[in-house]
């Protein structure tokens, strides 16, 4: 370890105990230094090593995991060498873990600020009076609403941007060494990012605090990272300066990394249907909410008189911030969410309201792929099981020719055939959510709802995702409604556009000039918020304060 390095990993060696019992080795003979105040981004493809790694500074293995060999010393620290007990000590205080799902990292029962502060009883810090008075600090560091207030609400009464930022809180209170913030605005739509990358820097570079950021978001990395590390397989690609990797990578997969970030173009597919024919989709003034009816209406209105078409063999994109109303709507047109005013109608046929009131045939026109893959998939089943089911619900389909069509969907969504036999649980992100998009292939649907389905993949998978939707919409008629806070997703992939600002469609534009078109002050709000992968982005953006001020829903 040099006498400037807070972190020094050397010749790291991390294995793993496969399904059938065999040990692998998944992190491969890794060496990094990481200098007081400096951020390094780690990134790579799924299963990459990004996070198995990022853990290991904090001494933790996975489970079926653990640490073979090498070293890995945190400031006065060696890490490897320490007992667990010893490994507790310095989490929270040393070293401390940003998560990316902030809304699973806090106890929904608890108000947020005794969460926050909870690590200073742990490690007997400060008394509960100077450690509120320091997360209030934190808050408003942080950039978050009614920062003396703000730790009596409960987790379900802030935003996701603003849980996302109460998780930083609670990672910097102990005034740690190193940070590790794994995947942290993953999640997020555009405009909170920049808010919550904004409130990280800023309070980074402040307190002069070393960080880990592991990331498939290359143009995240461009404004937050000093240095990156390009990870595949366990091993280290490339390693540089965020400058030097951005603009002149060497290595041929960081050249791909960068390229996938690119996504190619969406090119309308013609149809040889005639101009009079009925939109595969027509929603018709469609009004949805939840809680208790009161008078015909729901006690929290969220979609407000909606109407669109989408024609056959064309996509529609759905953008707007958390809270738009983006996913009740998929949500509405798929029956889960009984609208109380207005229709849905598939090939001019308006469907039952209700989920439970719709035919098997209508139900298989239209498939729904949900945004949290995790919910999505029974825990309990075999991933044969998951993607048999609509098989021989929709199809009759059993026995062998069923195992047969699954390996099919499997490869279909670039997944191994061995896979079927696993549990959900023994998947990554990027894999459960493929297996969410070959059973709603299953079906063999003429729409698609595409709730984020992208937004827990690596930009490498994200684009092979795109290019598969693509594909599979040429051989299969398919359109999809693509929902997404990722702005250059929906430019590759679909025909117009829909923003959507707190339940009603504010603007409609074709997708290919949606950058340069937009009306709206609030669609020149989310295009201006898109990240560039330019290392002086974030420093040089400059947004109307006004404009922020009046759409501020974070």
């Amino acid at each position: 370890m040099t006498k400037q390095s807070l972190v020094s990993v050397r010749d790291l060696h991390i294995g793993a105990i496969t399904d059938s019992g065999r040990e692998v080795e998944i992190i491969k003979g890794v060496n990094f230094e990481i200098a007081p105040g400096e951020i390094v981004a780690l990134i790579g493809e799924s299963g990459s090593g990004k996070t198995t790694i990022a853990l290991s500074l904090m001494g933790h293995a996975r489970p079926g995991c653990s640490i073979h060999a090498g070293t890995i010393r945190l400031g006065e620290h060696d890490v490897t060498a320490m007992s667990e007990r010893r490994r507790a000590d310095i989490r929270g205080t040393e070293v401390s873990y940003v998560p990316q799902s902030a809304a699973a990292a806090f106890n929904p029962s608890k108000r947020i600020m005794d969460q926050v502060i909870e690590v200073t009883a742990i490690h007997n810090l400060p008394n509960r009076s100077g450690a509120e008075a320091r997360a209030v600090e934190l808050f408003r560091a942080l950039a978050l609403p009614s920062p003396e207030t703000i730790g009596q609400r409960y987790p379900h009464q802030v935003s996701g941007g603003q849980l996302q930022r109460l998780s930083a809180a609670m990672a910097l209170i102990g005034d740690p060494k190193l940070v590790i913030f794994d995947e942290p605005t993953t999640a997020l739509d555009v405009t909170t990012q920049i808010e919550v990358l904004r409130a990280f820097r800023s309070v980074m570079e402040k307190s002069d605090m070393a960080g880990v950021y592991v990331t498939h978001d290359l143009a995240v990395v461009a404004q937050i990272a000093d240095r990156i590390i390009v990870l595949k397989g366990g091993e280290i690609q490339e390693e540089g300066t965020t400058e030097q990797i951005v603009n002149a990578p060497r290595h041929p997969y960081t050249k791909e990394l960068l390229a996938a970030f690119d996504p190619v173009p969406h090119e309308a597919i013609a149809t040889a249907d005639g101009p009079d024919r009925a939109p595969l989709l027509e929603v018709d003034r469609l009004s949805a909410g939840y809680g208790s009816m009161r008078g015909g209406e729901p006690t929290a209105k969220i979609l407000d008189d909606i109407s669109f078409t989408l024609e056959r063999g064309r996509n529609l994109g759905v953008v707007g911030e958390s809270g738009s109303g983006k996913s009740t709507l998929a949500r509405a047109i798929a029956g889960i969410l009984p609208p109380y005013r207005g229709e849905v109608l598939v090939n001019g046929v308006a469907l039952p309201a209700s989920l439970g009131q719709r035919s098997k045939e209508q139900l298989r026109q239209a498939q729904i792929v949900f945004q949290l893959a995790d919910t999505a998939l029974n825990p309990a089943q075999p991933i044969e099981t998951i993607l048999g089911r609509p098989l021989t619900f929709y199809h009759g389909i059993k026995g062998r020719a069923r195992e047969k069509r699954v390996i099919e969907l499997l490869d279909m969504v670039q997944l191994p055939a061995a896979l079927r036999h696993r549990l959900p649980m023994e998947l990554s992100g990027g894999q459960k959510q493929r297996v969410n998009l070959a059973r709603a292939l299953g079906a063999e649907p003429q729409l698609i709802l595409c709730d984020e389905i992208t937004s827990a993949l690596d930009t490498v998978v994200a684009a092979a995702i795109l290019e598969l939707l693509k594909e599979l919409q040429r051989e299969l008629s398919l359109s999809y409604m693509f929902i997404s806070h990722d702005l250059s997703t929906v430019e590759a992939i679909c025909d117009d556009v829909l923003v959507m600002y707190k339940g009603e469609i504010v603007e409609r534009l074709p997708a290919a000039t949606m950058s340069t078109e937009a009306q709206h002050p609030y669609s020149k709000l989310l295009v201006s918020s898109v990240p560039k992968l330019d290392t002086g982005w974030l420093a040089g953006l400059e947004q109307d304060p006004e404009l922020i001020a009046r759409f501020a829903n974070r």
